[in-house]
């Protein structure tokens, strides 16, 4: 190539009017070629099946499908089963497909040459399984094996999935049941060792300690009321030991009239009743002693006095007997107040430690209410668990049937397949439109590789360009008759050349399909 070389389309359509041949034998021998490869190769034949997904005929809302929907993934692991090795052989041996192969290559060869030949592809609502073959009715007859095994599978797998949900959500529900019956146990054990310091029982322990209370302040004011009575009986008492020693050690001295006695025992009754009931022991024997002493003054008004009264000496009189019963009955006073402040101490006590115990059943409360929410907590928790298991082992178990039945979400064929016509592949026609392709592009890099490696002056314009150098005169090429003759026969072969490819690529170019 000349250096500066301007390409422009005129000089580009020369050099190829120039050089016609160097495409026209390679177009014919690429169209030549690909027709003789094109019919060596072997027919192949293909069947496809459509699988559309039936939706379940049970309304959702009334009955839940166990399994998966027919998803991406689900569609994937349907394939995996198909294309594994056991199934692949068994429908190879049933067929007996690739017989001149399996002479020759292992099983696995074959397995893999049978992967290569089907094809699976799935959209929103169908799948599409395809299948080629040399021979039209083993492609028909593979791709309905292939689509029966497609919707077996996806069934079988199906209801494995529904029975081994049953037998799990039957061992769940069995262990949670088990765990609840437990929990029901140490929740009744807990009550019965703590039911008095629950939460519950919080209101009666305090209305009963407060009852208790009342009594043990009722008891300790009798107590304090009989105390005082003990200490009023004891200065009576003293009073009357002390006025018996004074008689015992003293001269008589004159004698205190009965009546001054009754008038002094008037006089102290009112003044005990202020104080004292009116059936107090100490009022009813005020009372006997008034009686006593009107009885006497009776008799005395009824005798005439003596006279030798003072000359005789001191003797047992009336009034000492009756000193003597009062002390008596002022000892056996004093000793049934004992008994009763005896027996009130006792129930006091007895009183306190029903206090204290309400006490600490209700200090205990806090505690107690603590452990029976954490208690309470496990089991409400368990107790929702199991019911949602039971529930769950309803539905999965009417799903079961669902599927049994053959009524949930399911694959069905909707073109079944079919012997094919004509041969899915070689497309021969797109080979030979190929080989003529192939042909033109290798004659054009021929043209390009001859004008770059030619460097002889074509025209006067080139030689001004490169030499610098003004052109006199031009010569004319003078061609021998036996070179005009060549360039005739080269004409005229490429003529029926080009002829034969414009009629090899527009055959081509109609029987290719749309």
């Amino acid at each position: 190539m000349l250096p500066g070389t301007a390409y422009t389309p005129e000089r580009i359509l020369h050099i190829v009017r120039r050089k016609a041949w160097l495409i026209v034998l390679p177009v014919a021998l690429g169209v030549g070629a690909a027709v003789l490869i094109a019919r060596t190769l072997p027919d192949r034949y293909r069947s496809e099946t459509v699988i559309m997904l039936e939706q379940q005929r049970v309304p959702d809302e009334y009955v839940k499908s166990i399994a998966p929907a027919e998803s991406a993934e689900r569609i994937a692991t349907l394939e995996n089963q198909i294309r594994s090795r056991s199934r692949l052989e068994r429908i190879i041996t049933d067929l007996n497909l690739y017989a001149d192969v399996r002479q020759t290559a292992t099983m696995e060869d074959v397995i893999d040459q049978m992967n290569e030949d089907i094809t699976i592809k799935a959209d929103k609502a169908t799948v599409h399984v395809a299948y080629v073959s040399g021979d039209a009715k083993n492609a028909q007859r593979v791709a309905e094996r292939l689509s029966s095994l497609f919707i077996q599978e996806n069934l079988r797998d199906r209801e494995v999935l529904a029975e081994q949900t049953n037998s799990f959500l039957d061992t769940q529900l069995d262990q949670a049941r088990r765990q609840l019956i437990e929990h029901e146990k140490k929740l009744e054990q807990y009550r019965l060792v703590y039911g008095n310091e629950l939460p519950s029982q919080a209101t009666t322990n305090l209305q009963a300690m407060q009852n208790t209370q009342t009594q043990l302040q009722a008891s300790l004011d009798v107590s304090d009321r009989a105390r005082e009575r003990r200490l009023l009986l004891e200065r009576q008492v003293a009073d009357l030991e002390s006025n018996q020693a004074a008689d015992e050690t003293a001269p008589e001295p004159a004698k205190e009239s009965t009546a001054d006695r009754l008038e002094a025992a008037r006089a102290q009754l009112p003044v005990l009743l202020n104080r004292l009931k009116p059936d107090h022991p100490d009022v009813r024997s005020l009372k006997r002693t008034i009686r006593d002493l009107e009885a006497k003054v009776a008799a005395e008004e009824a005798q005439p006095p003596s006279r030798t009264a003072a000359a005789r000496p001191r003797r047992t009189t009336q009034t000492d007997v009756v000193r003597q019963r009062k002390l008596r009955d002022l000892t056996e006073q004093i000793s049934d107040i004992d008994r009763q402040l005896a027996e009130r101490q006792r129930h006091e006590q007895a009183l306190r430690s029903l206090i204290a115990g309400y006490q600490g059943k209700l200090d205990a409360v806090p505690k107690r209410e603590s452990e029976l929410i954490e208690l309470s907590r496990d089991y409400a928790s368990l107790q929702a668990t199991y019911q949602s298991l039971l529930e769950k082992k309803q539905g999965a178990r009417i799903a079961g049937e669902l599927e049994r039945k053959n009524i949930g979400p399911q694959f069905k064929i909707l073109d079944a397949p079919k012997v094919p016509e004509r041969p899915f592949s070689p497309n021969r026609p797109l080979i030979d439109v190929g080989g003529g392709g192939a042909g033109l592009i290798v004659g054009l890099l021929l043209i390009a590789l001859a004008e770059y490696r030619d460097s002889t002056f074509k025209s006067e314009d080139d030689v001004e360009r490169v030499l610098r150098l003004r052109v006199l005169a031009i010569m004319p090429r003078m061609a021998a008759e036996r070179s005009r003759r060549l360039r005739f026969v080269v004409a005229g072969i490429a003529v029926v050349a080009i002829a034969g490819v414009v009629v090899v690529l527009w055959t081509g170019a109609m029987r290719l399909p749309y």
